[in-house]
């Protein structure tokens, strides 16, 4: 059979999720999940899912009820939201709607690695433009003719965040769609879902990091209704289940447990960042829930180090800016632990 794929998909890497290891004694900061469960609220809401005939039916395709929540608590018209599993499927959704085969999709460099998998997948191009020294976005942006521009903001590896006013020049200066990738917004300071009220952008959401339902793989789009009823005719018909849905909701419901999870990580990330300058590494300045980390020596014997002593973090490597750790902010008692063996070996 190998032999009828396409030849791009025999040749594409594909993209590498995070370790994901089956020891339960492993401090994991590799993955940028929340180190807190999820609000009571969700087990209430999975459990009330679990009863009756629910999950002998089939979900709402829309997930009318979770656009409804979302938008009263998000100030967006709810019929200009569209449900995903998780935020990367609605990257894959926005990537076949507005992407031919052959296409351009524009990205800045470093950052999410899965844009490159998309185009690849898509038979398109992925053209990257380098992050200034600073971590924001040239001007005049070099690539404005793309079919599909996509700008993580907060940004992975670095956290880093761009500007609002200059996410609205970037917008007037493309002559595409532009896609704010906002998996780690709720971590920062600004957000763009205003502009995606007026239509200058496409706003993507993720339930896995500041609502702690990596688990569960939920996520959102937010653009105009026009839009959002073009691209319901690309998601699957039932991309979301009965008990995502359910968990989705009741999370976004209870907004006072996600800011109480919110202030412990982001005074966490401060303690971390503390600690990790006084090792001698160097960080950019992070609006998420994660540093990036970088020293002028190798990093992947520490990596390695830290994975024998059971602490997994990311290892990455960019072209042109270098290697580093990406490490998660989890709870006190790992970040200790995480510094206490740092400590050690650096």
């Amino acid at each position: 059979m190998l032999e009828f794929l396409r030849p791009v998909i025999r040749a594409m890497t594909g993209y590498a999720p995070g370790e994901q290891p089956r020891q339960s004694n492993v401090i994991k900061l590799n993955t940028n999940e929340n180190p807190y469960p999820p609000s009571p609220r969700v087990i209430e809401a999975i459990r009330e899912a679990l009863t009756g005939d629910r999950l002998r039916k089939y979900p709402d395709p829309l997930g009318t009820e979770f656009r409804q929540v979302a938008g009263r608590i998000l100030d967006v018209d709810p019929d200009g939201i569209v449900i995903g599993n998780g935020s990367d499927d609605l990257l894959t959704i926005l990537t076949r709607a507005f992407v031919p085969e052959g296409g351009r999709i524009v990205s800045p460099t470093p950052s999410y690695v899965l844009y490159r998998a998309l185009a690849e997948i898509q038979s398109a191009q992925l053209a990257t433009v380098s992050f200034c020294p600073n971590w924001d976005l040239p001007t005049p942006w070099p690539i404005p003719q793309a079919h599909l521009t996509f700008v993580a903001n907060p940004n992975s590896p670095s956290g880093t965040v761009v500007n609002i006013s200059r996410v609205e020049t970037l917008a007037d200066e493309l002559r595409g769609p532009l896609v704010l990738d906002e998996a780690y917004a709720d971590f920062a300071e600004q957000n763009a879902l205003l502009l995606a009220r007026t239509g200058r952008v496409i706003v993507t959401r993720s339930l896995s990091k500041s609502y702690a339902l990596a688990g569960i793989r939920f996520g959102f789009a937010v653009t105009t209704p026009q839009l959002a009823r073009e691209l319901v005719k690309v998601k699957d018909s039932y991309n979301c289940d009965v008990l995502s849905l359910a968990a989705a909701t009741a999370a976004l419901t209870d907004q006072a447990y996600m800011r109480t999870s919110r202030a412990r990580i982001l005074a966490t990330r401060q303690r971390l960042s503390d600690a990790l300058l006084r090792l001698g590494f160097t960080l950019t300045p992070s609006e998420a829930n994660f540093v990036w980390a970088q020293r002028p020596e190798p990093l992947r014997p520490l990596f390695d180090e830290l994975k024998r002593r059971g602490i997994l973090v990311r290892y990455m490597v960019y072209e042109g800016f270098g290697e580093g750790l990406r490490i998660t902010v989890g709870t006190d008692e790992e970040i200790d632990r995480l510094l206490d063996e740092l400590a050690q070996l650096v």
